[in-house]
């Protein structure tokens, strides 16, 4: 009997760790993406790239509006640049997810059309054109 009693206890001290072990990881999480939510760096331009090819960048700072016409001018993804944000306004494309994203600021954030093959990427760009080293 007494080493059912020291099993049963040892039992409970494993459950007791593992329930400390994963409330402090879900802490970890929890803490890591308030931070990278709202304490990420916001970005200043936006790249567009088709099939992976880049099409275009454009500034944050300035309001604009720009048809990012794909497929042979058939396909139209429409990019609206407001307030330092960007969003896509309307989309050819058969199921308007992209047209339904949120707008995006950060740097790093993402809108992806599939069917257009059209991704808007914000991007931080380096303002500074000197060399990283004299010779």
């Amino acid at each position: 009997m007494p080493n059912m009693e020291k099993s049963n206890n040892t039992n409970k001290r494993h459950i007791r760790n593992d329930i400390i072990l994963v409330a402090l990881l879900l802490l970890f999480v929890i803490v890591g993406g308030i931070y990278l939510f709202f304490f990420r760096a916001t970005g200043d331009a936006v790249k567009v790239t088709i099939d992976g090819k880049l099409y275009a960048t454009y500034s944050l700072s300035e309001n604009r509006e720009a048809n990012i016409y794909t497929g042979n001018n058939q396909q139209l993804n429409r990019l609206i640049i407001k307030d330092g944000k960007a969003f896509i306004e309307t989309a050819t494309c058969p199921d308007k997810i992209c047209a339904e994203h949120r707008a995006i600021f950060r740097d790093g954030e993402s809108i992806v059309c599939l069917p257009n093959r059209v991704v808007v990427t914000v991007i931080k760009s380096d303002k500074t054109d000197a060399p990283d080293a004299v010779t």
